[in-house]
């Protein structure tokens, strides 16, 4: 949770303390996101909070974990007796497999001292297929990690350089390999739409991650973002937009490639062969359960209060060098701004959204979407909001529908 662009809000006390009254929630479920925002080289589609060695102005790598130790031990001030174990926790960024096996897993020892880890927690780790082997990934699975999430994107090599991918298509299966060796769950990330991919390319990329049977799998559109190398190249008239159309399509078919390999979607970009291989920790964030962010720009939820941190390293680290909270602004979202985020974010899971998350005024919408084919009629009588594979297509319709 570390987008590059900040929002506006309100300011944070120099100790990072919580509003006046506001105590967590020991029955809410708690994770931690522990981002890593470096990179080898900056994609062009990435809009993420990430720097390569040139852009960390003098910050040192090797600097990082203590930094991050810093922040994790204002978070246990701030939580104080309210603290409770982590249910998950999730390395991203950037490319976490770029620091040390051994720094990822110092950091994560930070976290079970602060916290603690509950039994059976989900413990995730980014990677880009040409960043670990046998012997990094053993170190992090006996540190506790129990998932890689592995950044494949694409098998086929001119897709991966327009995205300014630089890793070998066969690395990811020797990535695959080396997780599966070390008793590590995997999960393979793929991007479709991206300038000059057909719909055989895709068909490519799709039935060669599943060969090589993950137990989860992500498929995002690639969109364009404000700002990016590749969002300058378009509006220069050097590469094509995306094409929605196209995109359908191939939405559709890993959809349908998916549900043949035994996956069954269970948000509208993520599949999992099994309810208990499903991505643990990014559902709380889409049911809205309590997370503290750690790193640059990284982003946390406690109690209903949202705060975010400053974007880069060297501003990150000064000012935990000097024991100031590192969080830029905050903000408390009234009871409109909750309600539009839970139908937002509820209404793209399989379990969907209870109808009585929706305003009464709008609820005379559903027989309309029911009509066009885009919620399940069954589970609208049954009191949820459930996308069909229409539905999933046009979520932000839905999302409209239910909200203006």
């Amino acid at each position: 949770m570390s987008p590059s662009v900040l929002p506006d809000g309100d300011p944070v006390p120099a100790d990072g303390a919580l509003p006046h009254g506001v105590v967590a929630d020991p029955e809410v479920d708690f994770g931690v996101y522990l981002h890593v925002p470096f990179c080898r080289v900056r994609c062009g589609y990435c809009d993420f909070n990430t720097y390569t060695a040139e852009e960390l102005r003098g910050e040192r790598r090797e600097d990082y974990p203590d930094s991050v130790s810093r922040e994790i031990a204002m978070a246990t001030r701030v939580l104080g007796e309210h603290r409770r174990p982590a249910q998950t926790v999730f390395f991203g960024g950037g490319t976490p497999t770029l620091l040390p096996s051994g720094s990822l897993a110092r950091m994560l020892g930070d976290v079970r001292d602060a916290f603690g880890i509950a039994p059976g927690a989900e413990i995730t780790v980014e990677a880009n297929p040409d960043t670990v082997s046998v012997e990094s990934l053993q170190e992090l699975a006996d540190a506790g990690v129990t998932r890689v999430s592995i950044g494949m994107q694409s098998a086929v090599p001119h897709v991966l350089a327009a995205l300014d991918r630089t890793h070998d298509p066969a690395n990811v299966a020797h990535a695959v390999a080396a997780a599966r060796a070390v008793g590590l769950a995997v999960s393979l990330d793929l991007i479709y739409g991206a300038p000059g991919e057909s719909i055989e390319d895709w068909r490519t990329s799709v039935s060669t991650a599943l060969a090589l049977e993950p137990d989860h799998l992500s498929a995002y559109a690639l969109i364009i973002e404000d700002g990016t190398q590749l969002a300058r190249r378009i509006r220069r008239g050097e590469v094509p937009a995306p094409d929605d159309d196209l995109q359908a399509d191939m939405y559709e078919l890993v959809d349908d490639a998916a549900a043949a390999a035994g996956f069954d979607w269970y948000e509208v970009s993520n599949w999992a062969r099994t309810p208990s291989q499903r991505s643990r920790h990014n559902l709380a964030y889409w049911r809205g359960t309590d997370w503290w962010g750690f790193g640059p720009g990284a982003h946390s939820h406690v109690a209903g209060v949202r705060w975010w941190n400053v974007k880069h390293p060297a501003a990150y680290a000064q000012r935990l060098a000097q024991d100031v909270s590192p969080a830029a602004a905050r903000e408390v979202p009234d009871a409109e701004a909750r309600t539009l985020e839970r139908i937002l974010l509820q209404s793209r899971i399989r379990e969907g959204l209870s109808m009585q998350a929706i305003p009464p005024v709008r609820r005379s919408a559903v027989a309309g979407l029911i009509a066009d084919g885009l919620i399940e009629g069954a589970s609208a009588i049954g009191g949820r909001i459930v996308l069909t594979r229409r539905g999933r297509l046009l979520a932000d319709a839905v999302v409209r529908a239910l909200t203006e």
